[in-house]
């Protein structure tokens, strides 16, 4: 077959327009010949016959009249065992090869496998000729790091096949032909452990969709008992720069109960990415004692990466989070930072001379970031198995203003969000979420009645703060003075974690559960004091109580002693009658 070829008519940065022959269709991917290199580009808009391809390398030399050739291929991703553990870029190419080929500044045009042929594992047939099988049905398995790794029919398969041969056990390589399934009309067609899969198009070989209601435990106490996330659900994390967003996704990454962790780093600051990229590897994985690296695969495109890749980038990595989801896994993509993605959008619209939206963003912002947080859910299998992918994004307002476009997209369709505050930050309060502004639409581990009334004496307490600083102290009733010592003790003790400490760092849900219900005794009770003075003492001493109580290891003798103290200290100042904290906490739980 002749192959598509066009002529570049136009170059705008790194758009260029292409009059083409043949059928040229969206999405799909060409290459530009420079010389002796050959730079990859996708096609976004085609208009009679000129094609419009936005290029994902430096477009520096290319002219009028230079050649493009089509690959009749939409822009794909590479799916198979070996992900885990890899760094790529928005185009799948390993980091680590790329530079040990080019050195520390990587060359425009040099495209690697993803999963290269000396890879090998051992596989382990689960088919048999005569079998019947569709995509997504399982041929043989591979051990990958902690996992089995399911060696499954091609997503693109779409009819019904019949096995007529599988590979016995052995080692094989990734590219060698392990199966042979033959069509309804006869024809054999050869499979291998890898297969490509388009990175734009949803993976939608499973049975059913199913509503996101499990809570998935981040171990993060301010996330999962106030603003929790579901299993298969969405939630943003909007910010100014510096007040943690980074770190936060790093700490969710690492104790988070899922299985599989993989990062979209679109256009970050390249230290931040480097940063992460040294810590990653020397992470221990509290799951399984080893590198967390083992189970993470990471997708790299920082800000001085061609603009183009940021795109590419957000959806290479969901496609490689939804791959594993058939597996049966649960996979949390964490996308940092959406931002970059629509400005390289904004960008991209501007060079279409599209008409633009709100701030010059593209006016069709808000359906393509809601396309990309659908790919998140919880779905049953074909087996009878359930996978699920959690999708986290970052943004980054400028000013940290939550009213400018991307961020009140992001709001229109995730379940949660936890908006960083600048205060806090600066306060020394991490995780620094300001749980005024933030919210979710899921139920966490705590009986919801129970955050309620929490929530209601951290508004009392901050409406008293601001009062205070109008009037003073001195013209603040008690009643009024201790609710805000009562919001400010909730603050320290149970909003704030010490990421330093082994113990406070991460905190599971029964624990969460059980300090919860001691702190609501704290909150809920009336106490005996004369002044003022005597009621900033008293919080204070149960203030540090408590802080020594969150670094007691679960269920040990020093855990269950610090909590007697707690309650000990609570019941002798309280003026309330004996029972009357308990039934309040007992009525919550309705």
């Amino acid at each position: 077959m002749e192959p598509k070829k066009g002529t570049v008519v136009g170059v705008t940065g790194n758009m260029v327009r292409v009059q083409y022959t043949g059928d040229v269709m969206m999405n799909e991917v060409g290459f530009l010949k420079v010389g002796d290199q050959r730079l990859k580009s996708e096609v976004i808009r085609v208009r009679g016959r000129i094609a419009e391809l936005q290029v994902f390398e430096l477009t520096k030399g290319i002219g009028i009249g230079d050649e493009i050739e089509f690959s009749s291929d939409l822009l794909a991703v590479e799916l198979g065992p070996g992900l885990l553990g890899q760094i790529y870029d928005g185009l799948q190419n390993p980091l680590p090869e790329l530079a040990r080929r080019c050195g520390f500044f990587l060359q425009r045009g040099v495209y690697l496998d993803a999963l290269p042929a000396e890879l090998t594992f051992e596989f382990t047939p689960a088919a048999e000729p005569g079998d019947t099988v569709r995509r997504a049905s399982v041929l043989g398995t591979v051990p990958e790091g902690i996992f089995t790794h399911r060696v499954m029919v091609p997503f693109g398969l779409r009819d019904e096949y019949t096995v007529e041969w599988v590979a016995a056990k052995g080692v094989y390589s990734v590219r060698d032909v392990i199966a042979k399934v033959k069509d309804s009309r006869g024809a054999v067609i050869p499979l291998t452990m890898i297969f490509s899969w388009p990175v734009k198009r949803p993976i939608d070989a499973f049975r059913e969709r199913l509503k996101p209601a499990e809570p998935l435990i981040t171990r993060v106490r301010i996330v999962d008992t106030l603003f929790p996330v579901a299993r298969g659900g969405t939630y943003c994390i909007p910010g100014p720069f510096g007040a943690g967003k980074t770190v936060l996704q790093q700490i969710t990454s690492r104790h988070a109960e899922v299985d599989v962790v993989v990062i979209t780093a679109c256009g970050e600051r390249a230290g931040e990415v480097v940063e992460t990229l040294r810590e990653f590897p020397e992470i221990t994985d509290p799951r399984t004692g080893k590198s967390l690296m083992e189970r993470t695969v990471i997708i790299c495109n920082t800000s001085s990466m061609p603009v183009a890749a940021r795109d590419a980038s957000v959806y290479t990595g969901v496609t490689i989070a939804e791959y594993y989801r058939q597996m049966g896994l649960n996979v949390l993509l964490l996308a940092d930072s959406t931002s970059r993605w629509a400005q390289a959008m904004r960008e991209m619209s501007g060079r279409l001379e599209e008409i633009p939206g709100e701030e010059a963003f593209p006016a069709y912002l808000e359906s393509v970031i809601a396309s990309f947080y659908e790919r998140a859910g919880v779905v049953r299998l074909y087996d009878g198995g359930t996978g699920s992918v959690t999708i986290g994004g970052t943004v980054s307002p400028a000013g940290g203003n939550f009213e400018e476009p991307v961020t009140q997209s992001t709001l229109k369709v995730v379940g949660a969000f936890h908006g960083l505050s600048r205060e806090r930050s600066d306060a020394r309060r991490y995780p620094a979420i300001n749980p005024l502004e933030s919210w979710s639409k899921y139920r966490g581990p705590v009986a919801p009645r129970k955050v309620e009334a929490v929530k209601d004496i951290l508004v009392r307490g901050n409406d008293v703060l601001q009062m205070m600083k109008v009037v003073g102290e001195e013209g603040t009733s008690l009643d009024d003075y201790m609710i805000y010592l009562k919001s400010e003790f909730f603050d320290a003790v149970y909003l704030q974690q010490n990421a330093f400490d082994p113990v406070d760092a991460a905190t599971g849900a029964e624990r969460q559960r059980r300090v919860f219900d001691v702190l609501l005794a704290v909150l809920l009770t009336d106490y005996e004091v004369a002044d003022k003075e005597k009621a900033r003492g008293l919080m204070n001493q149960l203030r540090q109580t408590f802080l020594d109580w969150n670094g007691r290891e679960w269920n040990s003798k020093e855990f269950a002693a610090e909590e007697e103290n707690i309650l000990g200290r609570v019941r002798a100042a309280s003026r309330d009658p004996a029972g009357t904290v308990e039934a309040k906490i007992k009525k919550l739980e309705g």
